[in-house]
């Protein structure tokens, strides 16, 4: 299962999805994949848990705002998009600035 796929299902209903190998960005550090992200006003869905929390902490000791990481489990496509519409269709844009959530 590859985030590819989730990216594919979420646009199937709808919603804007990109991935980082769409946008040439694979291989990018962690802090640079976090800054394109914020800039671009966007959530990031990863499997990377312990960067990402690590990340989050340091945004908000520095005061700094980052929207939503999505952590995620190796669930299947179908079960990870059933939990990500739960949050989409849950929060707004401005609820989901500086959180994380584990699905």
């Amino acid at each position: 299962m590859t985030l590819q796929s989730i990216a594919e299902l979420l646009r199937s209903q709808g919603f804007q999805a990109i991935t980082t190998n769409e946008v040439g960005r694979k291989g990018e550090e962690d802090p640079q994949q976090l800054e394109y992200a914020i800039a671009r006003q966007c959530t990031i869905i990863t499997y990377n848990r312990l960067d990402f929390e690590k990340l989050a902490q340091q945004y908000f000791a520095d005061h700094q705002t980052h929207h939503e990481i999505v952590i995620t489990v190796q669930h299947l496509p179908h079960k990870i998009i059933e939990l990500l519409l739960n949050i989409l269709n849950d929060f707004t844009a401005d609820e989901m600035i500086n959180q994380i959530i584990y699905i």
